[in-house]
């Protein structure tokens, strides 16, 4: 995966607006070191780039899966769906992820995380949860890609500048022990996901 051209990533897609939070479900990184040194290996590369939002340890996340808006899902639903979870989750193992080599796409540059069972397995016991509590689950379930954004482009060019930084940084691999899943409360009102922690689900 490899794109031509880069565009914005911050258009402000369906049921989004400035202030507005959702509910969703993150793999985070805040303690995972090898991650963090991979992330400042291409950090520095790619701040020579003009047009990339570069992101940092902390906003470093995995996305699994949309719960809803917060104007629009009950409060005691997301507890309850977190609830679910935990007992899921409790019999799926913790497990590691690999990140390498990032790749571009037209509005990011992000690693692909390896192997992709394992988050998947995380994703359909998180979507069982869901349907405990509600009869329909939000977002398809195929299509799952897990990956690890390092930068959002926030305008339109040539991918060409980021291909050429991508070939020039020369870091070792990275492997996350990942234990746990978040509902966070997200929020991307600064040309960046940011979020609040609601739930933290062990696995195992």
């Amino acid at each position: 995966m490899t794109a031509e051209t880069m565009a914005d990533h911050w258009w402000w897609r369906p049921g989004w607006k400035l202030g507005r939070r959702f509910y969703t479900w993150h793999f985070t990184f805040r303690t995972a070191t090898e991650v963090h040194r991979l992330a400042d290996a291409y950090r520095r590369g790619l701040a020579e780039v003009a047009g990339l939002d570069l992101v940092p340890d902390r906003w470093l996340h995995l996305t699994m899966q949309g719960l809803g808006f917060v104007d629009e899902v009950p409060e005691q639903d997301a507890r309850a769906i977190a609830d679910a979870a935990r007992r899921r989750l409790a019999g799926v193992a913790p497990f590691e992820l690999r990140l390498h080599r990032p790749e571009i796409t037209p509005e990011a540059i992000r690693w692909e995380a390896e192997p992709s069972e394992p988050p998947a397995a995380v994703r359909a016991a998180v979507r069982a949860a869901i349907a405990d509590v509600w009869d329909d689950v939000p977002e398809p379930a195929d299509g799952f890609a897990p990956h690890v954004t390092i930068a959002y482009s926030n305008s339109d060019g040539p991918a060409d500048p980021v291909a050429h930084v991508l070939d020039t940084v020369d870091a070792e691999p990275a492997t996350a022990r990942i234990e746990q899943v978040d509902l966070i409360v997200l929020g991307r009102d600064n040309r960046m996901y940011e979020w609040e922690d609601f739930a933290a689900v062990r696995l195992g």
